[in-house]
C-alpha cells in the first residue's frame, strides 16, 4: 500500500455543508489587559501587507505598551490544499501558521496571537510581509481572503509596560519581498554582529517539515526502507534535531513538536478543530548568553541553523523551513562585555540507535535518540557585574513504527521529551520542560483498484512548562487531542468523516488561567466548555470583513 502519495494532500471537496464552517485551533486567549486604552490598526488585507507605518501614539509612548496582539481572519471556499503561512516583520519571522482546507460552501477562521515579546520590532516603521503561497487551478479552486490587525494595549499602574529586550536581531534570509525563512538542507548560515556591551542573548527558533519531510515522524530508517512495499513512505528515519551553531559550535538544539497540518493523513478529523499548532506553530527557546563574550568583540560571527537526522550522515529529505531571532540585552554603561566560556560539553549530534524486528509481512522499526548539553560561562558587564551562566539540555526521543500486513497497517508510537534550563548566578532565567507523545493508527480496511478505505486514529499531546526568558511571560500548557475517522478514496473522488476530542489547560506566571474541553463529530461541535480567568477576556472590536481581498495564487522565490 502506498501511504503518502494519496494521503499527504487529500482534498475533501465532498465534505461541504449548508453553511460556512468555522475552523479553530484550541488555544488560550492572549493574556492582555481587560481595561484601558486600545489602539487597533490594519496591517494587511491580502497576502502581502504593504508596510507597517508609524506606531500608534494614542496608547502611550512608543514601546511602552502592556501588550500587543495580532488578529488574523481568513475566509475561503472551494477545494484547496492546506498552505503554509509565514509572517515576517523587520526581516524577522514572528508567526508561522497554516490554512485549514476549505469547503465548497466556505470556511472562516480567526486567531488572535500574543506578540508582546516582539515589542522592540513594533516601535518603528517597517515592512510587514505575509507569505502564503497558493495555486489555483480548474480543480483546486480555493482562494484565501485575509485581514490582519494589530492592537496595542496602553500600559497603566494595573498593567505595566511589558518586559522586553533592548533589541531583536533576525536569523533569516534578510529578503524584503518575501518571507525570510530558509530552506534546509543544506544548512543555513549568516554572519551576525551584536553590540559589544551585550550581556544576555536569548534565541527563538522556528522550524517545520515540508514536502518529503511533512510527515517526518513516519519516515523510515534508510537501512530498512527496502523491506517495505515500494512507495510506502520516505527514508531518512523519523528523528529530527534542529541545531543552532555559533562559529561552528553547537550552542543549543530543539526536538520539534510534530505539527499535523489540516490535510494530514485524514483531513476530516481536523474539521472544524485543527490539530494543535496548525494555526500557531510552536517555537523553541535557547539561552545563548554563554556566547556573549564571543560576540562582545564587535566582529561578525557565523550563526547556523540546520536539521539533523539519526542517519549515519545525518542527512534528511527536502525540506525544512527554518528561521530564528535573538533577543539581546545590553549593559547601560555602553562599555564592552568581557568574560569567557568556562565549560563546553556538547557533542555535534545526538546519540542515536536504530533497531528492527522483521517477521513475515510485518516489520517494526525503533529509532531512539538522547541529547545532553552543558555550557557554562563567566560574563562581566561594562558596569562591573559578574554573571555566572549555566545552560543545560537533556532530551530523549523514541519512535517505533509498526508496518503490519504488508504495510496495510501503519502505526507510529513516538515520545519526545526533555528539559532545558539556564541559570544566571543561580537564578533560573529559562525553563523548557516538554513532553510530546504521538500515537497514530492508520489501517487500510479495503484496498483495490477502485477503492481504498482507511481507518485512522490519532492521540496527540503537547505538555510544556515554558519560561522563554526573564522578560517574557512563562506558561504551563497541557493539551491532548484524540481523533478517529474513515477516509475513502475512490476513482470518482474522496469521502471522509471524523470525530475529535480536545482537552486543554493553560496557566501562566502571572496567574492567568484557561481551560477548554471541546468535542466535534462530522464537522459539528458537540460539546464545548470553557473556564478560567481568560475565558471572558474581551478582544478588540474589528471592522467587518467585507473589504477583504482575495488572491488566487502567489509565488515567492
Amino acid at each position: 500500500m502506498k501511504a503518502f502519495a494519496p494521503l499527504a494532500g487529500v482534498l475533501l471537496a465532498a465534505l461541504s455543508s449548508a453553511q460556512v464552517l468555522v475552523d479553530f485551533q484550541v488555544a488560550e486567549p492572549p493574556p492582555v489587559p481587560n481595561s484601558g486604552q486600545q489602539c487597533t490598526m490594519m496591517i494587511l488585507e491580502r497576502t502581502f501587507g504593504n508596510s507597517y507605518g508609524d506606531p500608534p501614539t494614542d496608547c502611550g509612548a512608543v514601546g511602552s505598551w502592556a501588550a500587543v496582539t495580532l488578529n488574523f481572519t481568513v475566509t475561503s471556499n472551494g477545494t484547496q490544499y492546506d498552505r503554509l503561512g509565514i509572517f515576517t516583520f523587520q526581516n524577522t519571522e514572528i508567526w508561522r501558521t497554516s490554512t485549514p482546507e476549505p469547503t465548497e460552501t466556505g470556511i472562516i477562521w480567526t486567531y488572535t496571537k500574543d506578540v508582546t515579546r516582539y515589542i522592540p520590532l513594533f516601535d518603528k516603521p517597517g515592512t510587514f510581509i505575509l507569505e502564503l503561497d497558493n495555486i489555483v487551478t480548474s480543480t483546486d479552486t480555493g482562494q484565501y481572503a485575509t485581514t490582519l490587525y494589530a492592537t496595542f494595549y496602553a500600559s497603566s499602574a494595573e498593567y505595566p509596560t511589558a518586559g522586553q529586550s533592548n533589541m531583536i536581531v533576525p536569523i533569516s534570509t534578510m529578503q524584503n519581498n518575501t518571507g525570510n525563512e530558509a530552506s534546509v538542507p543544506p544548512a543555513f548560515s549568516l554572519n551576525v554582529t551584536l553590540p559589544q556591551n551585550t550581556v544576555e542573548i536569548y534565541a527563538e527558533l522556528y522550524a517545520s517539515g515540508n514536502g518529503d519531510e511533512e510527515f517526518w515522524y513516519y519516515n523510515t530508517a534508510d537501512e530498512y526502507l527496502g523491506y517495505l512495499p515500494p512507495g510506502t513512505t520516505y527514508g531518512g528515519g523519523p528523528f529530527r534535531e534542529v541545531r543552532l551553531l555559533v562559529d561552528g559550535q553547537v550552542a543549543g538544539v530543539a526536538f520539534p513538536y510534530a505539527v499535523i497540518f489540516t490535510g494530514g493523513i485524514n483531513p476530516a478529523v481536523w474539521r472544524p478543530i485543527t490539530s494543535y499548532g496548525a494555526i500557531d506553530l510552536p517555537t523553541y527557546f535557547l539561552d545563548l548568553t554563554p556566547f556573549a563574550p564571543v560576540f562582545a568583540d564587535g566582529l561578525p560571527h557565523n550563526v547556523t541553523l540546520d536539521v539533523a537526522s539519526a542517519e549515519t550522515n545525518h542527512t534528511l529529505n527536502q525540506n525544512w523551513y527554518v528561521s530564528g531571532l535573538l533577543q539581546v540585552v545590553t549593559d547601560p554603561s555602553g562599555k564592552p562585555t568581557t568574560g569567557n566560556i568556562t565549560t563546553y560539553d556538547a557533542q555535534p549530534y545526538a546519540m542515536t540507535e536504530t533497531t528492527a524486528s522483521i517477521g513475515g509481512t510485518d516489520i517494526n522499526i525503533t529509532v531512539s535518540a538522547q541529547r545532553s548539553l552543558k555550557i557554562e560561562s563567566t560574563i562581566v558587564s561594562g558596569s562591573g557585574t559578574t554573571n555566572n551562566v549555566v545552560f543545560q539540555q537533556s532530551m530523549d526521543f523514541t519512535n517505533t513504527q509498526y508496518y503490519l500486513n504488508d504495510a496495510n497497517t501503519q502505526n507510529v508510537a513516538q515520545i519526545s521529551s526533555g528539559s532545558v534550563s539556564s541559570t544566571h548566578n543561580g537564578v533560573s532565567v529559562l525553563t523548557d520542560n516538554f513532553n510530546y507523545p504521538l500515537y497514530i493508527d492508520m489501517t487500510a480496511l479495503v484496498a483495490n483498484a477502485n477503492e481504498t478505505l482507511y481507518y485512522t486514529t490519532f492521540d496527540h499531546s503537547y505538555d510544556r512548562q515554558l519560561v522563554p526568558a526573564p522578560f517574557i511571560l512563562g506558561s504551563d500548557i497541557n493539551e491532548r487531542q484524540q481523533t478517529a475517522g474513515y477516509l475513502t478514496i475512490l476513482t470518482t473522488g474522496v469521502a471522509a468523516n471524523g470525530t475529535s476530542n480536545n482537552t486543554f489547560s493553560y496557566v501562566d506566571t502571572k496567574g492567568n488561567t484557561y481551560v477548554r474541553d471541546v468535542d466535534a463529530a462530522y464537522d459539528v461541535i458537540t460539546y464545548d466548555e470553557q473556564s478560567g480567568s481568560l475565558a471572558t477576556t474581551p478582544l478588540p472590536t474589528l471592522p467587518l470583513f467585507s473589504n477583504a481581498k482575495s488572491f488566487p495564487s502567489v509565488f515567492n522565490s
